[in-house]
């Protein structure tokens, strides 16, 4: 029972129909970088690249309102569709990454997202934003999403899963962080043209490092997962599209799984619908100027890497679900603060709220990818495709019904007095989600 263990020098090497595993038991001798991390770098810069189309929706809103005189309810369906698609997507490209390879599926979805952001320049009517933003960028992103995280994730890590789990998510913070200031200085400055090229040439710009530095599986370098036992790679499944359909009915019989996706959809409400889309024009009709807006929210995700890692940290020592029901409580106390904060400047409150809120952003997906792996095992992954499934559609509901509501009511208020009340309601579902008895299957 010790044929992993590594060969001494002096011992004759044995016929073998494969090369050796350079690690086969676990993480590789002192000194030396398991190239599992290298692997989670690669993703970590793809991730950042990538997240320059999540970046421009709440910045195009007042420049395509005053361009084409388009309500911001339509300019919201849009971006709705983005986002529902966004969701719906990544539990088929979870099992495509399976069928197909992560190398293929990422670079191909960062293709569709550029080509979707760049046509936009041209466009003259509301249908061509929904066929362009709403649907290319959709599919695109929703093609190389959490599933992605989840995916790298899975196949390259045994230990350390949460930590690195954080970190990934962190990743499209980091993005944020990068592209926000960009962006809204572009769209002020220059209009929203050149911001939408630079999401266009920012996805084209990591697809090489993609497809020459990322591996599809440790098998093909001969390694085992950080902190794992070395196995073959497994062969390509056929059938993405009913392999993942199976895992949702199968999945959809368990209680967990409406919990999950309960509470995740009004993560998504309360994150990408509603601050990431509406904040800043929120923010503007008080008299905030767009770039400060922006900034804020770039502030955020400098919060936001250090609450996602944070949280990676704490999933691997403490339960998740009750992680889950403080950070839910947490969030929905901020949202229902920030109506009374809002004003023409930045402020002391206000940048408490965004330290708080930015602590808080996605600090929930650790925690919910490490409860679909308890209770689902190996179909996890696809199992949280689906769950992201929902946080992007009951991110896009708000995005839509925030436009709506500030077109009829005159002010966002109703929407964030609602949020802080549904994440109350998500920190509930987060409790009754109930342990797995039994450790799940080797």
């Amino acid at each position: 029972m010790t044929q992993t263990a590594p060969t001494p020098a002096s011992a004759p090497a044995s016929p073998s129909p494969s090369p050796t595993p350079a690690s086969a038991t676990g993480p590789r001798r002192p000194g030396r970088i398991h190239r599992a991390w290298f692997a989670a770098a690669v993703a970590f810069v793809t991730i950042i690249g990538a997240a320059a189309f999540a970046s421009l929706p709440g910045l195009l809103i007042e420049p395509l309102h005053d361009e084409f005189d388009w309500s911001r309810g339509t300019i919201g369906f849009a971006v709705s569709v983005n986002l529902a698609l966004y969701g719906l997507t990544a539990p088929f490209a979870a099992a495509l990454m399976d069928r197909f390879g992560i190398r293929r599926v990422v670079a191909f979805a960062l293709t569709v997202i550029s080509a979707g952001s760049v046509a936009t320049v041209w466009m003259t009517a509301s249908w061509q934003l929904v066929l362009y933003w709403g649907v290319l960028v959709g599919l695109g992103s929703g093609s190389m999403a959490l599933a992605f995280t989840a995916t790298v994730t899975n196949r390259w890590f045994t230990a350390r899963r949460g930590l690195v789990t954080g970190i990934l998510t962190a990743a499209g913070a980091s993005g944020q962080l990068i592209f926000l200031p960009l962006l809204s200085w572009l769209a002020e400055h220059h209009g929203w043209r050149p911001a939408a090229v630079t999401v266009s040439l920012a996805a084209l710009a990591v697809i090489p490092f993609v497809w020459l530095l990322l591996r599809d599986h440790p098998a093909d370098v001969g390694l085992a997962p950080y902190g794992g036992t070395y196995a073959p790679k497994p062969a390509p499944v056929p059938g993405a599209a009913r392999r993942a359909v199976a895992v949702l009915l199968k999945a959809a019989r368990t209680g967990p799984f409406w919990l999950l996706a309960g509470t995740f959809a009004i993560c998504g409400a309360s994150t990408n619908g509603l601050v990431k889309t509406h904040f800043v024009p929120a923010a503007h009709d008080h008299g905030m100027p767009v770039t400060a807006a922006a900034g804020l929210l770039a502030v955020i995700g400098v919060f936001d890497v250090v609450g996602t890692i944070a949280s990676g940290w704490f999933t691997d020592r403490f339960e998740a679900r009750r992680l889950l029901a403080v950070y839910y409580a947490l969030r929905g106390i901020s949202l229902l603060f920030l109506p009374m904060l809002m004003a023409p400047s930045v402020h002391p409150p206000m940048l408490l709220f965004i330290v708080f809120y930015g602590l808080d952003w996605v600090a929930t997906v650790p925690p919910t990818i490490a409860l679909c792996r308890e209770h689902y095992g190996e179909d996890s992954a696809i199992v949280f495709g689906w769950v992201l499934a929902s946080h992007q559609v009951g991110a896009a509901l708000v995005a839509f019904l925030g436009g709506l509501a500030r077109d009829v009511f005159g002010t966002y208020d109703m929407v964030w007095y609602a949020s802080g009340a549904l994440c109350a309601m998500a920190a509930l579902m987060a409790m009754v989600i109930r342990r797995r008895p039994v450790p799940a299957a080797v």
